[in-house]
């Protein structure tokens, strides 16, 4: 017997296909057809082919860029997970008023948007009136953002692991309480010890969320802006230039925007290769899990 399907459901699709088509789709191809197009000025174009797509990625621009984010990235993550691990093991397991107030406190960093964090750092940081700033002064330490490479980095390395190890603790604390108690009560009969337990009941079950926060934060601290941007404007110099910083400077700045074009594709397929590459590993790892 054959069945009929109601397709009046794809009649409430069809706004977010419009509104995505509108925010998204068109968008990216205006970005495309700048790619592989030049002009003089008065609205007139011409073809030039892959000739921005080629420049680009010969420049030493977009590779010192390319290397500054990995390293930045890489940091972050070296830093954030083992970190947010580390908190969500020793937050309250049993719900209650304390694990109420350390989830609440916790998320707070997450609240604040991105430009008033760069803000705050901004001030923080400053010799005359921040907090930070003014006490590394005061011990003796020569502490500079804006002038020493070195401290504009650790600043702000700093400032996206205290903005967003919270993220990583949130995940790494719900995976946590998704262990039922009758593990840990088999292995205190065992006498296992605390790391054991970590090993082999604690890790293997947060590892699914383990890759979401690790795919989410790579994606984030690879197209991070605002708050570099904020605090040091890229510099000094362009020690902190990364990708996205140097890519307005080109489109914004400089006004070139055949080669922006070219370059915010290879910057989007970058990010769309490895966010694939984790993505499969999550569904391998969680159709392993389900074996």
């Amino acid at each position: 017997m054959n069945k009929t399907h109601n397709q009046k459901a794809w009649f409430m699709v069809l706004p977010v296909v419009l509104l995505v088509a509108f925010s998204a789709v068109i968008p990216l191809m205006t970005v495309v057809n700048y790619s592989v197009q030049d002009t003089f000025g008065n609205n007139e174009f011409f073809w030039v082919g892959l000739e921005w797509f080629e420049e680009i990625l010969a420049s030493n621009r977009m590779h010192d860029a390319l290397g500054r984010q990995v390293i930045f990235t890489t940091t972050i993550l070296l830093i954030e997970i083992p970190l947010g691990i580390f908190v969500a093991l020793h937050m309250p397991k049993k719900s209650g008023f304390w694990s109420s107030i350390c989830l609440v406190l916790v998320a707070l960093p997450l609240l604040i948007p991105w430009n008033v964090v760069g803000t705050i750092w901004q001030i923080f940081g400053r010799i005359d009136i921040g907090l930070l700033g003014y006490t590394l002064d005061q011990m003796g330490i020569d502490y500079n953002y804006t002038q020493d490479s070195f401290a504009a980095w650790v600043t702000i390395i700093i400032m996206d692991v205290w903005h967003w190890t919270s993220l990583v603790v949130l995940l790494s604390y719900a995976g946590l309480k998704s262990i039922p108690d009758a593990y840990y009560q088999a292995a205190k009969i065992d006498q296992a010890s605390r790391l054991s337990v970590f090993r082999y009941i604690e890790l293997p079950k947060m590892k699914g969320v383990l890759l979401i926060a690790i795919l989410l934060r790579f994606m984030d601290s690879f197209m991070i802006y605002t708050e570099p941007f904020v605090v040091t404007g890229g510099g000094p110099g362009s020690a902190t230039t990364f990708l996205s910083i140097d890519l307005v400077k080109m489109a914004i700045g400089q006004f070139d925007l055949g080669p922006a074009a070219a370059f915010s594709l290879i910057y989007f397929l970058v990010i769309l290769l490895i966010s694939w590459v984790f993505y499969t590993v999550m569904v391998h790892s969680d159709k392993e899990a389900g074996l």
